[in-house]
């Protein structure tokens, strides 16, 4: 499969599990729901590459292993400060914040002063879509998804990095392990004290649609292709995003909202032509 299309199926994946993800923030909340999905996807890598992972962390060296290790925090931030993003916005708003983090990347790949206009139509696609002139967007929510957004840049760029040299299932194998570490003083209290078979068993197989195979088929696409391409294609996230809120969760999103998903997945697709014409 074509870099591209490992993208695109990441996406529909990504973005099917966050919206049944929040189904279980009024039980677990929203860092007990994403501890709980980064420990169960950990657990099943880890599982599945056994003893190959065992020799390789022997092998590995200690630089690499440490860049692994601070991706998996990275990890652990990005889904940690998402999640409350989403439970404070619409799904599709909190996505186009977050997206801003992987635009960026893209913008500055291109090494042209003149595509930070990119960066100005995403913004104002922002505006629209958290319409801060009515006063009922969360700050707070914002202000998580702009973090979540960070971290997604540092992910974008630590995945390039760590997917070079390490096979994709040993590096999200360790990454998803030390992100369910990271995550644990924030989620484990909530998630654990609420526990239910059913709860769990929901959020193990929403760990396979998130983070587990997007994770994992973004790092394999990362290997082929240029974080700017990437940065290009994951900005048909929001509009992805807004479609699986309306269609699993009953998000119907408002004009405003539709437009402000158009111009951020257009700066997205004009990022990427940028950088494809450097």
């Amino acid at each position: 499969m074509s870099g591209p299309a490992l993208v695109l199926v990441a996406m529909l994946l990504l973005h099917t599990g966050s919206a049944l993800a929040t189904e279980l923030f009024p039980s677990l909340g929203p860092a007990g729901t994403t501890w709980l999905r980064l420990t169960f996807a950990a657990v099943l890598l880890i599982a599945f590459t056994g003893g190959s992972l065992r020799r390789r962390l022997r092998t590995i060296p200690r630089r690499d292993l440490l860049a692994t290790c601070l991706l998996g925090v990275v990890s652990a931030g990005m889904m940690l400060l998402f999640s409350e993003a989403a439970a404070r916005l619409p799904l599709g708003t909190a996505t186009a914040l977050e997206f801003l983090g992987p635009l960026t990347v893209a913008v500055f790949a291109s090494h042209r002063t003149r595509e930070l206009a990119w960066l100005g139509l995403a913004a104002a696609g922002v505006v629209l879509l958290t319409s801060p002139w009515t006063g009922t967007t969360s700050l707070i929510g914002v202000l998580f998804g702009l973090g979540s957004a960070t971290c997604w840049a540092l992910y974008v760029v630590g995945t390039a990095h760590v997917g070079s040299r390490l096979s994709a299932p040993h590096a999200l194998a360790v990454s998803l392990a030390v992100a369910s570490v990271a995550a644990a003083p924030f989620g484990a209290p909530g998630a654990l004290g609420a526990l239910t078979w059913q709860t769990a068993a929901a959020a193990a197989g929403i760990a396979v649609l998130m983070p587990l195979l997007p994770f994992l088929l973004e790092m394999k696409a990362l290997q082929r292709i240029g974080k700017a391409t990437y940065g290009t294609l994951a900005g048909l996230e929001p509009a992805v995003s807004l479609l699986a809120a309306m269609v699993l969760i009953a998000q119907t999103p408002a004009v405003l909202q539709i437009a402000g998903t158009a111009l951020v997945v257009a700066a997205g697709i004009g990022a990427t032509r940028a950088e494809s014409r450097r």
